[in-house]
């Protein structure tokens, strides 16, 4: 198998039974936790929880997409690499927008439904993280899987923080704030997929992730 992790040359394309077998596991957890932070984040008014549960959503959208296009041919995946950079990109954008529009209509969340909600979906998160991270560098629709789970794992921490925030100062700013944050979050995450899904799509070749990136 060409799933090391450390080797920056594997050219992993996610031709592999146990990585689709941990795909269809992700998501089911991704979907799942859709359901539970929507109806969370409408009980508590909590926009951080609104967006974390899109983010779920788009998730177990994208992954799906990832399993349909194993096994075509790199151009192929490298479309799919773009919608979901495109998609990933959108996300951001009405985060930001329904951000500034609760800023006009200010309503404290409920804490504690926040708290209880983000660390459910934390440990959802860590899950799928554990389940992917030994496939996390590959093409840009496998590397596109890995970034957005590990997006999720962050924004969750943040979403309990804002949780503890929110409950210790009774306004919904740090719920914004988090918002905005995972929103800036995406739209990074949809530079860096777009652009690996181009540079594969321009070339037909698969192209590495860089070693490091900012």
């Amino acid at each position: 198998m060409s799933a090391n992790c450390c080797g920056h040359d594997a050219k992993f394309d996610g031709l592999s039974a146990d990585y689709k077998r941990r795909l269809w596991m992700v998501i089911a957890i991704n979907a799942t936790m859709f359901v539970v932070e929507m109806t969370g984040g409408a009980l508590a008014g909590s926009q951080a929880l609104q967006a974390d549960a899109l983010d779920f959503a788009g998730d177990a959208v994208t992954y799906g997409m990832t399993l349909a296009v194993i096994g075509m041919s790199l151009r192929v995946r490298a479309t799919a690499a773009l919608l979901k950079g495109a998609s990933l990109f959108l996300m951001g954008l009405w985060v930001f927008g329904s951000t500034a529009y609760q800023l006009l209509i200010l309503g404290a969340p409920s804490a504690p439904i926040m708290g209880a909600v983000g660390f459910l979906a934390l440990g959802a998160n860590v899950a799928s993280v554990l389940l992917l991270v030994r496939y996390k560098d590959g093409d840009a629709n496998v590397r596109s899987v890995w970034l957005c789970s590990r997006n999720d794992a962050i924004g969750n921490v943040a979403v309990m923080g804002a949780a503890v925030a929110v409950w210790g100062t009774a306004t919904a700013w740090s719920d914004l704030i988090v918002a905005a944050t995972m929103a800036g979050l995406f739209l990074l995450s949809a530079y860096s997929i777009l652009k690996q899904g181009l540079r594969e799509y321009r070339t037909g070749e698969f192209s590495a992730a860089p070693a490091h990136h900012h």
